[in-house]
């Protein structure tokens, strides 16, 4: 019954917007009738549809850049533990998981500002500076969900492999690789959300001219919503949704597998 009530809480909001996304009305918490001309009127704002693009190709591709620093930070983490500074290494890749996002933000601000006024780079903040921002602090999302990962691993396949003469470069490509794979994709995954949701860090470092999906909402909530973002939102959480049960199908096939072939090796 609790799970319930739990789940009811977490799903009823967005189904309600699914069904205010079709209300006629242009009042949101009124219901009008059922109407779609708010989906039509989504492909005519043009403001809208350039804050989707900006925020969808920033998240892209600092969950891509996060994965790769995520997964070289949490290797270094787990397989070489006993070295100088080990300590503060961890700490440091960590750090922003705790880290109030009003301090990281201005924090990046101010090291933007600095740099710009040392270097010369960057001279203007914008989607530069929000990519960068965004990769601090997913990397180390990253790096926690690759570290879980790689401590489960049984490191005899790998020993194996370098006794047949691999050499370590190429038992990471070929053997742990693909054993992490299902925790890069959730790393991906997370950091993708990330970053598509973060308003706070964006909001410090964005510039004229790279206002993000989140940034565009909340200034239109404060003179209240319009219809059109209901039904925006609708697609994004279609979109998420497919993505998230792909994703899920695809590792379940992956971990099946992986101890099929486990169980025929026994």
């Amino acid at each position: 019954m609790i799970l319930l009530v739990v789940f009811a809480f977490l799903y009823i909001p967005m189904l309600m917007l699914i069904i205010y996304s079709f209300n006629s009305s242009r009042l949101v918490t009124v219901w009008g009738g059922f109407s779609t001309k708010w989906y039509g009127e989504l492909v005519d704002n043009s403001a809208l549809l350039k804050a989707v693009g900006l925020s969808l190709s920033i998240a892209c591709a600092s969950a891509t850049v996060a994965i790769i620093l995520g997964t070289l930070a949490s290797y270094v983490i787990v397989r070489f533990r006993r070295f100088k500074g080990s300590n503060l290494f961890s700490f440091m890749t960590t750090a922003p998981l705790v880290m109030p996002d009003v301090i990281t933000g201005l924090a990046l601000l101010l090291l933007f500002v600095g740099m710009g006024q040392l270097i010369g780079w960057p001279q203007d903040r914008g989607v530069i500076t929000i990519w960068l921002a965004h990769v601090t602090f997913c990397t180390a999302y990253v790096t926690v969900v690759v570290s879980a990962r790689l401590r489960e691993l049984d490191r005899s396949i790998e020993e194996a492999a370098m006794d047949l003469g691999a050499n370590p470069l190429k038992v990471f490509f070929v053997i742990t690789l693909p054993m992490i794979a299902p925790s890069l994709v959730s790393g991906w995954l997370l950091a993708f959300t990330l970053s598509l949701d973060d308003l706070v860090i964006a909001s410090f470092v964005a510039g004229p001219g790279s206002t993000t999906l989140p940034m565009l909402i909340f200034s239109k909530v404060r003179l209240g919503v319009s219809p059109d973002i209901n039904a925006l939102a609708t697609i994004i959480l279609l979109i998420v949704a497919l993505i998230g049960f792909a994703s899920w199908i695809l590792m379940r096939k992956r971990e099946k597998r992986r101890l099929q072939e486990i169980r025929g090796v026994k």
